[in-house]
């Protein structure tokens, strides 16, 4: 690409296809004054410079009459070009009438090399006459063809950089692109991001190549398996099979039974590791591996083991497996690796990819991401999706406020004395500036009327210890969304969400899925000052994650796979990535 495009930010074609135009004006000559946009070729006959007013008689040769320029602020830039005897195009956004004779407002001349054309106008850091040359040698029908778009969004996107009269007259009546040429700019945005996804993917070789047989697994078990946990376990015998070493992101809506999956990866791969955000949740997955893997030997690894790592078939710990001497493995799996900081993803990064061969790589999420998304995301990585469950979960979810706590203090005290359990989620640990009581003036009152309260949050260096006794004993746990993805509570009935209107939907229902682990009744109350919250009220009538996954996009808009930044905040510009499923199906075909 050219280096002043570069400059200007736009490193590509395609890049440049993207940048559109702020307006168009019609700069083509007429024989009649077009008031809605006048373009006069003008002769300058004389200047009248009146105290604050300069009126310059000029004769417009396209029209065939005298008219009168007037101009109430000038610099020395009127002078240069409104010289006697010079001819020049003008355009005015005010024409007046007085005394037969025309008067344009403080007209603007219009360059050359935009008289005679529908002229497209531009933001960007380059002289226009330049961009124009640029634009010509860039934006053809050929160099777009050669980029791989299809003929029919090429054509689309000429006519947007090159307007014609009709896409002009649709362009005015709209006040913004439309239809099918808007359609074109989502199509070639998304392509343009999946095919740098693609471009982005690096492939290592795999160290091994396992010929495994997944039947094996499920001839294991006590039970069978959903059709999505089967589907994505044979995903994962496939990818163990091939040359190249797997990257494959395994995507389970809360309670799916994500752990059946990675213990049949590890059955299969008969060499795996483990990694898990937690030493609690590391722990609860050792004890259920042994259980469901009897003939492996399986290691825990937390930061005081000290043990020979070798002599173990299945690696479970926390980030201190990557501060260890590793045996060599063939397959490593890591469980929510966004809960990992960038050193600890930087020294994973080293483990997993080798130019001489790499152990397959499966990470495992808990929260859903939108079929958009994935399909864009899917460029970069593989995907498998669990979305049925073992058993139906039976929760049922309310938005309550103020007016509603003696109610709800009512179900919490009989849920006690049903001896189950009950959470209470609050916003910030400290904080005398929010909305909302924070975790430590909250807790003296749940402390004085009951027994049997547990309290954590994030930055709690015993919350392992307090989860694990709160299990065991506890009545209600008091935390913050520390316990969004972590330790298993089988007695837990009840959750209720503070400040719930200030939660992403994906963490609602993150939270959402710490009750009814096990077939109990469930109960979800969002705690809100906005009781009629529209988020709200929709999230409280639907429990499939991947719903509320689209539904959150709708809200949040979508962030940046490519650089990394999943923040809310739009990443595009036209794409919609909440309704756009069919241009991103569209684009993601012709980039494969």
């Amino acid at each position: 690409m050219n280096p002043k495009l570069l400059r200007a930010g736009i490193e590509d074609r395609l890049a440049l296809a993207l940048t559109t135009p702020i307006s168009y004006h019609d700069y083509r000559i007429k024989n009649y004054i077009d008031l809605e946009e006048p373009l006069l070729e003008v002769v300058i006959q004389q200047r009248k410079q009146m105290q604050k007013l300069l009126i310059i008689e000029a004769y417009a040769k396209n029209i065939n009459q005298y008219v009168d320029l007037l101009f109430f602020r000038t610099s020395s830039y009127h002078d240069i070009i409104f010289q006697e005897g010079s001819t020049i195009f003008v355009t005015s956004a005010r024409v007046n009438k007085k005394n037969k004779r025309l008067q344009l407002l403080q007209p603007q001349k219009v360059a050359n090399y935009k008289i005679g054309k529908i002229f497209a106008h531009y933001k960007v850091p380059i002289r226009g006459d330049i961009f124009e040359e640029l634009k010509r040698e860039y934006l053809t029908k050929e160099a777009l063809l050669q980029e791989g778009l299809p003929e029919e969004a090429v054509e689309r996107i000429l006519h947007i950089h090159y307007p014609n009269e009709q896409f002009y007259k649709e362009y005015k009546r709209h006040k913004r692109f439309f239809g099918k040429y808007l359609e074109a700019l989502k199509f070639v945005e998304a392509y343009r991001y999946m095919r740098a996804l693609k471009q982005k993917r690096v492939y290592y070789p795999s160290i091994c190549q396992i010929e495994a047989n997944v039947q094996e697994f499920y001839k294991s078990l006590p039970f069978k398996l959903t059709n999505d946990q089967k589907r994505a376990l044979e995903d994962i015998q496939k990818d163990l099979a091939s040359k190249k070493a797997a990257r494959r992101i395994v995507v389970g809506d809360v309670g799916s039974g994500k752990s059946l999956v990675m213990f049949g990866a590890a059955f299969m791969a008969k060499r795996a590791i483990l990694m898990a955000p937690t030493t609690i949740l590391a722990t609860q997955l050792y004890n259920e591996a042994k259980r469901f893997l009897p003939t492996m030997k399986i290691g825990l690894v937390t930061s005081n083991t000290k043990v020979d790592l070798d002599q173990y078939d299945f690696l479970i710990g926390t980030h201190a497996l990557l501060y260890k001497k590793l045996p060599k493995v063939c397959l490593v799996m890591i469980d929510e690796q966004h809960r990992f900081g960038t050193k600890q993803r930087n020294l994973l990064r080293k483990l997993v990819e080798s130019s001489d061969g790499s152990p397959h790589f499966l990470q495992f999420s808990a929260t859903p991401i939108p079929r958009t998304q994935a399909m864009m995301q899917s460029a970069l990585v593989d995907f498998s999706f669990i979305k049925e469950t073992p058993f139906k979960k039976d929760i049922t979810t309310e938005v309550i406020s103020k007016e509603d706590f003696k109610r709800l203090l009512a179900h919490i005290t009989k849920e006690i004395e049903g001896n189950r359990q009950v959470l209470i989620v609050y916003p910030v640990v400290e904080s005398k500036e929010y909305t909302y009581k924070s975790l430590e003036e909250a807790k003296e009152f749940w402390l004085r009327y009951f027994e049997g309260v547990y309290v954590t949050h994030g930055k709690d260096k015993e919350k392992d210890e307090v989860l694990e006794d709160f299990r065991q004993k506890g009545k209600i746990l008091l935390a913050t969304t520390v316990i969004e993805v972590g330790i298993s509570l089988p007695k837990l009935s009840t959750i209720v969400i503070v400040g719930a209107e200030n939660m992403g939907l994906a963490t609602l229902h993150q939270l959402r899925g710490r009750v009814s682990r096990e077939g109990l009744k469930g109960y979800c109350f969002l705690y809100t000052h906005d009781k009629a919250n529209e988020r709200l009220q929709a999230f409280s009538k639907i429990k499939d994650g991947f719903k509320i996954a689209e539904l959150d996009l709708r809200y949040r808009k979508s962030g940046d796979i490519l650089t990394g930044k999943e923040q809310s905040g739009k990443s595009f510009k036209f794409l919609n990535m909440a309704e756009d499923r069919a241009i991103i199906q569209k684009a993601r075909e012709y980039v494969s």
